[in-house]
C-alpha cells in the first residue's frame, strides 16, 4: 500500500493524540528502533505504521494494545524526526528541478533530478 509521508504522518498524528489515557497512572518509556538514516527511518516508519494499524484493528483495544501502542510510538517519534529532519529541504530541490526543466541547460537539470530522486525515492516504497 503505497501512502504519502505526509498523509501518514497527518493520520498517525491524530490517532496517537486519541490514544493517550488521560489517567494513565505510570507510564513505562521504551528504547525505540534507531532510525540513524533516512532509509532506516522510512523503512521503521513503515514498518511501525503497520504495527499501530494492526492493533488498531483489534475491537476492543485492550490496556495491553494501548501499552502495545505506546511502545511502537517511540520508535515512530524517532523516524518521523530523522525523515522531517532530511527531507526538510526535499520541496526546494524539486523546486529547482522544476525551474531548470524550464531552462536549457540539461545537465544542471540531471544533476537537480538525480539530487532531488535521491531522497524522494525512499519514500516510493
Amino acid at each position: 500500500m503505497k501512502h504519502t509521508v505526509g498523509s501518514l504522518v497527518t493520520a498517525a498524528a491524530i490517532t496517537l493524540g486519541h490514544l493517550v489515557p488521560a489517567t494513565a497512572e505510570q507510564v513505562t518509556h521504551y528504547a525505540p528502533e534507531p532510525s540513524e538514516t533516512l532509509e532506516q527511518a522510512v523503512e521503521n516508519f513503515a514498518k511501525y505504521n503497520d504495527k499501530l494499524a494492526d492493533v488498531l484493528d483489534r475491537d476492543p483495544l485492550t490496556t495491553a494494545d494501548m501499552e502495545e501502542v505506546h511502545e511502537y510510538t517511540y520508535t515512530l517519534e524517532i523516524a518521523l524526526a530523522k525523515i522531517n529532519e532530511e527531507l526538510g529541504a526535499l520541496p526546494v530541490v524539486l523546486e529547482e528541478v522544476h525551474q531548470t526543466s524550464e531552462g536549457d541547460d540539461p545537465e544542471r537539470l540531471r544533476a537537480a533530478g538525480e539530487a532531488y530522486l535521491a531522497q524522494a525515492r525512499l519514500l516510493d516504497r
